[in-house]
């Protein structure tokens, strides 16, 4: 893993696809987002593929923002990302593990030049987003494990 990136991972009791069917579907990420920065309002599908875009209603220190979202990585029940104009990607890979799933959810400004690297840094979003990462991961583990009861007879 890269110095630019900050994850997380935690053990769900549900199956990938159960788990996959929340993070791949942009109006459930308030649900699950542990940072109080997703608002409730989404634009775009249910659920995303290779390509696809949605819109966030965020906030950020209090002060209300809209952010366009393309998904620049995915594999079903493994593994998606997005990214918005920053260039940065939040990443979840899962890996089944007996009846549950391992989830890593990922942070990842790897890609920025230097200039932008040490505006992230300064700023203090890496410490930030790991606590949103740890949060998120909870809220995800609580959500899914919820759903996939409710789908047994």
């Amino acid at each position: 893993m890269s110095d630019k990136q900050v994850s997380a991972t935690t053990t769900i009791d549900a199956p990938a696809e159960v788990v996959f069917a929340i993070v791949s579907n942009p109006h459930q990420h308030p649900r699950i987002d542990g940072s109080g920065s997703v608002q409730a309002l989404i634009e775009g599908p249910d659920h995303v593929t290779l390509g696809d875009t949605f819109h966030v209603s965020m906030k950020l220190f209090g002060l209300p923002y809209k952010i366009t979202n393309k998904v620049v990585e995915y594999e079903p029940a493994r593994r998606i990302a997005w990214r918005h104009f920053g260039g940065h990607r939040w990443r979840y890979e899962l890996e089944p593990v007996g009846a549950g799933t391992r989830v890593t959810e990922t942070f990842d400004y790897s890609r920025y030049n230097l200039l932008w690297s040490t505006f992230i840094e300064v700023t203090g979003f890496p410490g930030r987003n790991r606590k949103g990462i740890e949060g998120t991961l909870v809220r995800l583990k609580d959500a899914a494990e919820s759903d996939a009861r409710a789908a047994t007879p």
